[in-house]
């Protein structure tokens, strides 16, 4: 079972999208031959499930919006962007991804996108953000398809992207985790080539920004555990000044008691 857990792609890089367009050029087989002879050979169970296995394919999706400088006369569209999903390494999805499906506003015609090979993505214009609703599908129909949710960003205060001197990007690394694939799926995700023999880049740095976050994390923990221990000190030093209170008190009790018999 596929699920989803929860951190770009420059619509621009032209050298890198024709590199990619010859993914099929890698190996003898494309992708669809490998989809379909498998498909075929595993049955209607798709060889049933293999238990205690579990295969994580991450994944980068999100977006990039650049300001057009000012509205557009015909319809007041603001930005030109670009929403997707692809690979976090360097491989080729369309393995075992069957299709993705991306729902965007109402307001658009024909608001439901459906991209059957890579690039799994989708350019557009508009003037305002909402929520795009991606789903993955697997060739492996006993397989479910995974949800993601993302909110279209078109708007910072950097200078640059206020201008339109620089593209925004708004993208987030994710896992999709089998759980118990069935044969068929674990064949197909085990059978994935690279889609460049290029270097393959994000806009973000995932490396350092996981760096960076462990280091906060780290800082936080270490600023709790110093916190703890100065309030079990200052517990320990409480408890000692009431036992002593208390003491004193007894002291004072008792001498009282004393006095008042004589």
């Amino acid at each position: 079972m596929a699920t989803g857990r929860k951190e770009t792609w420059n619509w621009r890089e032209t050298a890198e999208f024709e590199s990619r367009k010859t993914r099929s050029d890698v190996g003898t087989k494309t992708a669809g031959d490998v989809t379909m002879a498998t498909t075929n050979e595993f049955g209607p169970d798709s060889g049933g499930r293999i238990k205690g296995v579990t295969i994580v394919k991450p994944i980068v999706y999100g977006n990039v919006a650049r300001y057009f400088g000012k509205k557009r006369e015909e319809d007041g569209h603001t930005h030109q962007w670009t929403v997707y999903v692809k690979p976090y390494h360097n491989e080729d999805m369309s393995t075992y991804v069957k299709k993705v499906h991306f729902k965007l506003h109402e307001s658009y015609n024909n608001p439901n996108r459906i991209m059957t090979k890579p690039p799994y993505e989708l350019t557009e214009t508009g003037w305002g953000e909402f929520e795009i609703v991606i789903k993955i599908y697997f060739h492996d129909p006993n397989e479910r398809p995974v949800t993601i949710y993302h909110i279209l960003k078109l708007f910072q205060t950097t200078p640059e992207i206020q201008l339109g001197k620089k593209s925004l990007v708004s993208e987030f690394y994710e896992e999709i985790v089998f759980q118990d694939p069935t044969a068929l799926m674990q064949h197909l995700l085990n059978s994935s080539r690279p889609i460049t023999l290029g270097v393959w880049r994000h806009n973000t740095d995932f490396e350092a920004k996981k760096e960076s976050t462990m280091k906060a994390v780290i800082e936080a923990r270490n600023k709790i555990r110093l916190e703890v221990i100065d309030l079990k000190e200052k517990l320990t030093l409480a408890k000692e000044t009431i036992a002593k209170f208390k003491e004193e008190i007894a002291k004072i009790s008792k001498a009282g008691g004393s006095l008042s018999v004589a």
